[in-house]
């Protein structure tokens, strides 16, 4: 018969248990470019896994998580496909609206039974004073600004083709210079986060009376919290649908916790 394990000797042997799990690692693929995948990947690596953190490339000089990069496109589901035989899990952290990238993984995942997960901070909610229009495509947000006659696109480079007709656009904010930009719009180059004092200044000297900004959720967001004082009406783009029976954590450290189940 074996010898009872007293409960402190259980202990630890649970703890040794979850230290070796940690050491030996996960091998995980993780699809970045946001904030949460840096602090996962960081995460991750601290903790003895092999973190390899896959970002698109577009961004010049992108800040850089812990673990292995590596840059550019797979190649579409087949190809995300052949490099998830290389690891065990994968995590989509991309920007919320990178749909076409969330639609590859669900489907690669799905090829090679890869247990996946998409990694979303939440959306924005609507406060008390907010003057919000929503919309479910970029396109359709040009057609939402009414009689606004001078216009703020808070969308990125990605997008503003859609707005290269209209006059009233004032002011253009992105990290990387757009394709198109309208024909009376001043462009400004900058990475958030933005501090709430500037946002106010930025749009009393330009006399902004709409933004145009894409749901991407997060802490509470600067422009909104200036339009919102302001009385500036907002348009926002809604997120894409995820992919059926799609498994979603809102922050890092439930994506963690999930790899380590």
């Amino acid at each position: 018969m074996s010898e009872p394990v007293l409960p402190s000797e259980r202990h630890s042997r649970s703890i040794y248990v979850r230290e070796s799990a940690a050491r030996s690692g996960r091998r995980v693929l993780v699809l970045g470019g946001t904030a949460e995948a840096r602090a996962l990947a960081d995460t991750l690596t601290a903790r003895g896994h092999h973190v390899t953190t896959s970002l698109a490339g577009r961004t010049r000089d992108p800040r850089l998580p812990a673990g292995e990069i590596r840059t550019g496109g797979f190649g579409g589901a087949e190809g995300l496909a052949a490099a998830l035989h290389h690891v065990e899990l994968l995590v989509d952290a991309t920007h919320p609206f990178a749909a076409r990238m969330t639609d590859h993984a669900a489907q690669a995942a799905a090829a090679t039974g890869t247990p996946w997960v998409v990694l979303r901070r939440p959306g924005w909610v609507e406060q008390p004073g907010d003057r919000w229009v929503r919309v479910p495509t970029t396109g359709a947000a040009a057609s939402a600004l009414g009689d606004a006659a001078r216009v703020f696109l808070a969308i990125g480079r990605q997008g503003v083709h859609h707005f290269g007709h209209l006059d009233t656009v004032r002011l253009v904010r992105a990290i990387e210079p757009p394709e198109v930009l309208p024909p009376h719009a001043h462009l400004i180059l900058a990475r958030g986060p933005f501090d709430p004092d500037d946002e106010r200044a930025l749009l009393a000297a330009h006399r902004i009376d709409a933004i145009v900004a894409k749901d991407s959720g997060g802490a509470t967001e600067a422009k909104l919290v200036a339009a919102r004082e302001a009385g500036v009406l907002v348009v926002l783009v809604d997120r894409p649908a995820l992919p059926a029976g799609a498994t979603v954590v809102a922050d890092a450290d439930r994506a963690a916790e999930w790899v380590e189940r």
